[in-house]
């Protein structure tokens, strides 16, 4: 067995290897970036290595430097975690001829994979099921115009290597052809320094499953179950489950078989992940296989009992695998959710900044599982991947996993940047994700118009109404206790207010109990008996509800309150009546006219200037393009008009709502 191992990575997935290297009593080596200079997994690991600048290529994708890291440190062996060079066939060999042991599958395995056209064509030969496309490599946006044409719209392009979302692009016509080329090439050349593209038939209303091998070096091949990764946005997964609540037993054992079989077409070693496309029929169709461990392995693991990491390890030193296909049981139910540093609200656009309050939920490994890479004071950067953690809950059922997850959610606070967990609460209590009815276009179908936190649908929508007028009632208490210490002026707190949410006022009356610390609160003519020992300091409020268990998070905002549950922003201030009556009639304070400017949405990168002073524009047309966290936006004119002037320059770091260009 290694002594020490080297994780060429950043992040909740060098943290989380880190800790299995941990508990086998091996020691490990960071490598970090200047911007990961003060990050989780440098101070986590037992040594550290500088690499490099904070772009990935001059650290974390420099395969050279990562050897010299080795080399220095005496580490036996590599572990690559995923993304950056997990799938570098390149890498793999170099670390071979150093003689450091990498530890994932052999390079012929990565290579024949890691190529879609060579992977499709491994497949049908070994005998698995393959989507209908074109075999070779486009060559230009008239080729896949062409190519487009004969297989028949709608159709998929995506880069050749890589994954995680990044160079694909849906085209339903000639013009999204066209604009999806460009699109897809532009990622996959800055993700992935390859921008050959393939073209195959997109399958609508398709669920995206996987399958998870494992093989060893003396022959030894497992699946060990499947997970429904269907729930997608810009084909980045967001939402996992194991297992999927669609398949059935028959359809899963045939697709853990391909997978096998797949496996042992190219020798394969290690972790690997095959995946397919399913139609609502239960054909199914492989997709890719990933050569490496995936991001949602962690779901694979609660249901299984096995350590993916660990498996890894020990096949890397030449162990067999310690079980066989009929060892492997798949008990009770595991929910993942990525935990994206990015703002729902302003359509899904990246967060950078430090994390001024940073409070998990309480973990304890079998219901509750935190993947994460940050910490109260982390910096998230605008060079990598804007995931900064995974939450994984698990249940008996899927019911009870779910559940889990929607308490966890409500009890995880993250501040200082914006996150997507009011999105990621709103989809599990979404009716059609608790029905299991899934698919990949889900969350365009759902939120076709995007996503408004003060919108969404909650069982009961007056919890937040109760709880803030209870809060509200707390600091009248304190300041009553305050002001009132003197004797002979003691101050009493009206127990009938109105809390101001929007225009809406909601009059609700909040009594103590004196006898059990609660509090009874009538609003809308029902009455809710609340019991909470929360404190001003706590960012969650526990309580029960009439003897309902409950949480959400709750901020004091100047006047006002801002409370989270479920997904649902409630803003709201509290009043007297009589003041309530004053603030109807106070006039709205005016919106500021931005509309002769496009500002940045998000920071980034100016990779593209496609306008210049004094040109006409038409809506719709193309007028920049930011690159943020891996992933390019294109920013497109609102309306037909003129542009009046330029602010910035190509290449410049944008801060969200820098001025861009001005319309005259």
């Amino acid at each position: 067995m290694f002594t020490k191992i080297l994780i060429a990575n950043r992040g909740e997935i060098a943290c989380r290897i880190i800790r299995t290297a941990r508990a086998m009593g091996i020691k490990t080596v960071a490598v970090f970036s200047d911007a990961d200079r003060s990050a989780l997994h440098v101070r986590t690991a037992d040594e550290a290595v500088h690499i490099g600048a904070s772009a990935p290529t001059a650290s974390y994708l420099n395969l050279e430097k990562i050897i010299d890291a080795c080399k220095s440190t005496g580490a036996e062996a590599v572990h690559p975690g995923y993304g950056f060079l997990s799938e570098n066939d390149t890498f793999c060999r170099r670390l071979g001829e150093e003689g450091i042991v990498f530890i994932g599958p052999p390079v012929e395995a990565i290579t024949s994979m890691g190529d879609k056209i060579t992977s499709k064509q491994i497949a049908e030969q070994a005998g698995v099921n393959t989507i209908p496309g074109y075999d070779g490599i486009l060559e230009d946006a008239d080729q896949a115009v062409e190519k487009a044409t004969e297989i028949g719209y709608p159709v998929m392009l995506k880069a050749t290597a890589g994954g995680g979302g990044k160079g694909m692009r849906i085209a339903r016509n000639e013009q999204e052809c066209r604009d999806g080329f460009e699109r897809a090439a532009g990622e996959a050349r800055s993700s992935f320094g390859d921008d050959r593209l393939l073209i195959e038939k997109y399958i609508e209303q398709p669920r995206h499953i996987e399958i998870q091998v494992m093989a060893d070096q003396h022959g030894n091949v497992v699946y060990l179950g499947e997970r429904e990764c269907s729930l997608q946005r810009r084909h980045q997964k967001v939402i996992e489950e194991a297992p999927s609540p669609f398949l059935t037993p028959e359809t899963r054992r045939r697709m853990g078989e391909q997978a096998v079989m797949l496996a042992e077409a190219v020798n394969y070693t290690s972790a690997g992940t095959v995946e397919c496309i399913v139609d609502q029929e239960q054909n199914f169709y492989f997709l890719e296989m990933n050569t490496r461990l995936q991001v949602e392995h962690p779901i694979t693991e609660m249901v299984t009992g096995y350590d993916l990491v660990e498996l890894m390890i020990r096949v890397a030193a030449d162990e067999a695998l310690p079980m066989c296909q009929e060892d492997i049981q798949l008990k009770g139910w595991a929910l993942e959710c990525r935990v994206y540093a990015e703002d729902p609200v302003r359509d899904f656009f990246p967060s950078t900044g430090r994390v001024t309050v940073y409070q998990p939920p309480y973990e304890d490994m079998e219901t509750v599982r935190l993947d994460s890479g940050i910490v109260e004071g982390s910096e998230i950067s605008v060079y990598y991947d804007p995931m900064i953690s995974k939450l994984v809950t698990r249940g008996e059922d899927r019911e009870e996993a779910i559940s889990a997850m929607q308490d966890a959610l409500d009890e995880y606070v993250i501040r200082g940047v914006a996150t997507n967990m009011n999105f990621l609460s709103a989809l599990i209590a979404h009716p059609r994700f608790q029905r299991g009815e899934l698919s990949t276009g889900f969350i365009d179908e759902e939120f076709a118009c995007g996503f408004r936190d003060t919108k969404t649908k909650v069982d009961d929508p007056d919890i937040p109404v109760v709880v803030a007028g209870i809060v509200h009632r707390l600091y009248m208490d304190r300041a009553a206790k305050i002001s009132g210490q003197m004797a002979g002026h003691e101050r009493r707190v009206e127990d009938s207010w109105v809390v101001v949410v929007g225009d809406v006022h909601k009059p609700v009356s909040v009594k103590p109990f004196q006898a059990d610390c609660g509090y009874r609160v009538d609003y809308k003519g029902k009455n809710y008996r609340v019991k909470t020992d929360w404190q001003f300091s706590q960012k969650v409020f526990h309580g029960t509800v009439n003897n309902q268990r409950f949480c959400l998070q709750v901020s004091r905002q100047g006047l006002g309150y801002s409370i989270l549950y479920r997904g649902l922003r409630t803003d709201a201030l509290v009043m007297p009546p009589g003041v309530a009556e004053l603030h109807r009639i106070m006039p709205a304070k005016a919106a500021v006219d931005l509309s002769k400017f496009l500002l940045a949405p998000m920071p980034g990168l100016l990779v593209k200037l496609a306008v210049r002073a004094g040109q006409e524009v038409k809506v719709g047309q193309e007028l920049a393009v930011v690159e943020a966290m891996k992933m390019e936006n294109v920013l497109r004119a609102p309306a037909d008009g003129k542009i009046a002037g330029i602010a910035v320059n190509l290449g410049d770091c944008l801060t969200v709502d820098q001025v861009i260009l001005e319309f005259a």
